[in-house]
């Protein structure tokens, strides 16, 4: 990484860098799994679950060190599968939609963009989800569309805070991403 960053001369431009959290992850040589403080803005503490939701404002990073407090999270699908009920029909769909996928990678969530985007255009996984499920999966689509995708709502906060509030209420463990929405969704440049 500290190749491609020489050749690119990014001491001499300071571009701005957008990409995937993973990109991110990868140009601060931070950890790729679960350890404390895995937010690369603030000290958000992955471990105290119970605050995850209820507060937004952690205290800022005092320096970028490689190595240093640091970890990445599971990602918004993955949340959602996790907290689903494995006994009930919209997880017993997902084993019949994606029979390739292993029961272990399937209960672990781990889904590619295309059999996600193949699952948000499914009507009958829609018609199968009940109550905080319904939700939490029909916010997330709403964000998908709305803010993920090439353009950006008009209301796109409103969507983020509604994911939010579905996710908690169905029981989503806080993955950084999602943390990055709750507490920094501000840094998203208009484009």
């Amino acid at each position: 990484m500290k190749i491609l960053m020489e050749a690119i001369n990014y001491d001499k431009f300071k571009w701005q860098i957008c990409g995937d959290l993973k990109a991110i992850v990868l140009m601060l040589e931070q950890q790729q799994e679960f350890t404390k403080y895995c937010c690369f803005i603030c000290e958000w503490d992955s471990r105290t679950r119970s605050l995850h939701y209820s507060r937004k404002d952690w205290p800022a990073r005092k320096s970028l060190e490689p190595g240093i407090m640091n970890v990445e999270n599971q990602p918004l699908v993955k949340n959602f599968v996790k907290a689903m009920n494995q006994e009930e029909g919209a997880f017993a769909y997902l084993r019949v939609t994606f029979p390739r996928l292993s029961k272990a990678t399937l209960k672990e969530g781990v889904f590619i963009g295309s059999q996600i985007r193949d699952l948000i255009k499914d009507e009958y996984f829609d018609k199968i989800l009940q109550g905080d499920e319904k939700a939490a999966w029909d916010n997330f689509k709403f964000v998908v569309k709305g803010f993920l995708g090439n353009r950006r709502a008009q209301y796109y906060e409103e969507f983020v805070n509604n994911l939010l509030q579905s996710y908690q209420k169905f029981g989503c463990i806080t993955s950084l991403k999602i943390h990055f929405l709750h507490s920094h969704l501000d840094i998203f440049p208009e484009n």
